[in-house]
């Protein structure tokens, strides 16, 4: 059934051609509509513009009339890195923060990575598939419409492909738009913390050619760091998944610049992540590519450490994507709105550079841009409606306010399944 959504006080990301990401020097621009309607069928959207040229209903028997009441219409958002299938939290490890222990010390001790392992692999598919349902849901209350969720809590054979099968069910299950990414290089098991390119040889050789056999992934990950993988061993990685035509989207410069980020530009990786640290090099190697670079602010807020340079790297004519990076360790919240909240406040971004990298320039980061990440005619309709707010950036100013009313993804009204 065809719907028309009225008295819409703002279309926020209009776009009458889809682009294919935003550059630099655009971001700090959005198109919006004021005084507006939408109109969806068959879950793509159809029309949009201001009411004063709407034409009506032709055909009431098969229209659903939806009343905005003044909120205004973003595009979800689209979170381009994530982990949300784990166990268990880890809020032992929080209060260890909070005592002055470091991530790389709260590690070695035997938490970090190796402890939601542990714990992944004595948890039934079953189960984490519910439980990892139930987060993903809740994430799309909060306006989140599409999501790439990692392995890389398995670090066996069996247990990657487990996080794998889940995954793929929530693609099937769920109506948000789902990439999968391959995260087994993310860190040493203890079984071969003696043996560390057995791993790998277990990586490339078995785990990898599994995950293609099963059409389980999207994507490669490698966590490029000191103390787990080296841009050598990352590099390896990558051309044998560049075989199976698997695109890479990786893990670099979160404590450390070891050469990671010109690496994976010269290997086309589609997104690189983090980038907490950066050098002159690094700047130089993502000016003028195809790679976008995707900034994970939660991460640095929740374990109090310096932020990625949005600013700077926006100034310097590099385009950027936002991201959660929703993981039980360090970054325990996939809420993309204060994702926003975090671009404005900590990155020194505009709202309008914040919309840009959490919609369009996000979509572009894990592949679904040409559907997904702006309201433009043929895309997937896709959208939230929020209750009256003054401003577009009101949703970034008022961090602790859920603003937003209804979800639609794909043309329909998705209800908050723990609501009876």
């Amino acid at each position: 059934m065809k719907k028309i959504i009225k008295n819409i006080s703002e279309i926020i990301q209009v776009e009458n051609t889809a682009s294919k990401f935003i550059s630099a020097k655009e971001m700090k621009n959005i198109n919006t509509i004021k005084d507006a309607y939408l109109e969806i069928d068959e879950g793509k959207i159809v029309s949009f513009g201001s009411m004063n040229d709407w034409k009506g209903i032709t055909n009431w028997n098969e229209t659903e009339i939806i009343d905005a009441e003044g909120g205004m219409i973003f595009p979800t958002y689209c979170d381009s890195h994530t982990h949300l299938v784990f166990s268990h939290s880890r809020e032992k490890e929080f209060i260890d923060k909070i005592n002055g222990l470091s991530y790389q010390e709260i590690a070695k001790k035997g938490g970090g990575i190796l402890n939601s392992v542990e714990k992944l692999r004595n948890t039934s598919e079953e189960e984490l598939y519910k439980i990892s349902l139930k987060r993903l849901n809740n994430l799309i209350q909060l306006g989140t419409g599409a999501i790439e969720i990692k392995s890389g809590y398995g670090l066996d054979l069996e247990s990657e492909l487990k996080m794998l099968r889940v995954i793929k069910r929530l693609k099937k299950e769920s109506k948000a738009t789902i990439k999968s990414t391959l995260l087994s290089a993310h860190a040493v098991p203890k079984e071969f913390q003696k043996d560390k390119q057995g791993y790998i040889k277990l990586i490339v050789e078995k785990i990898l050619p599994q995950a293609v056999e099963e059409k389980l992934i999207d994507f490669i990950d490698v966590f490029c760091e000191k103390g787990y993988f080296t841009v050598k061993e990352m590099k390896y990685i990558l051309k044998t998944a560049e075989k199976y035509n698997i695109k890479a989207k990786t893990h670099v410069n979160q404590f450390n610049s070891i050469g990671g980020v010109k690496a994976c530009v010269e290997l086309n990786a589609i997104s690189v992540d983090h980038l907490e640290t950066m050098e002159k090099e690094d700047y130089n190697a993502l000016l003028d590519t195809s790679c976008m670079p995707t900034i994970l602010p939660g991460c640095s807020f929740f374990l109090n450490m310096n932020y990625g340079p949005a600013r700077k790297m926006i100034d310097k004519g590099i385009p950027i994507a936002l991201a959660s990076d929703f993981n039980p360790g360090s970054s325990p919240s996939g809420n993309m709105n204060f994702i926003m909240s975090l671009g404005c406040i900590k990155l020194k971004m505009s709202p309008e550079e914040v919309i840009n990298s959490v919609t369009i320039n996000s979509a572009y980061a894990m592949g679904v841009e040409k559907m997904l990440g702006s309201i433009c005619i043929g895309k997937k309709a896709n959208f939230f409606i929020t209750k009256p707010i003054s401003s577009y950036g009101y949703i970034a100013y008022n961090f602790g306010e859920n603003v937003i009313d209804k979800v639609f993804l794909e043309g329909e009204y998705i209800k908050n399944p723990d609501h009876k």
